[in-house]
């Protein structure tokens, strides 16, 4: 489904853009690698300003003391999958 995967790849300009990536391109981050620590090796400095770039973009809510944001900040595809979910919630709130 070509709308994954260009999800998938919005995330992943996101991530650049939003974290001054100067010697990556989105095509350099795998969708299923890790995002923090070992993979592309984050921080929690960049997990916080990634949450607030996801928030500003997606309209997602993040729980900073849940532990499931830090499951759903894994990889590029648990972030996808987090904003699918919560896109299709409030489709069905309306």
């Amino acid at each position: 489904m070509g709308s994954e995967q260009s999800l998938e790849l919005e995330i992943k300009q996101l991530i650049v853009s939003a974290l001054d990536l100067e010697d990556i391109s989105p095509e350099d981050i795998p969708t299923d690698g890790r995002l923090f620590v070992e993979g592309l090796g984050l921080d929690s400095i960049d997990a916080l300003e990634l949450g607030i770039a996801m928030q500003q973009r997606y309209g997602i809510e993040l729980d900073a003391e849940d532990e499931s944001t830090r499951e759903h900040f894994a990889s590029v595809a648990s972030l996808a999958a987090l904003v699918r979910a919560q896109g299709a919630a409030k489709e069905g709130e309306s």
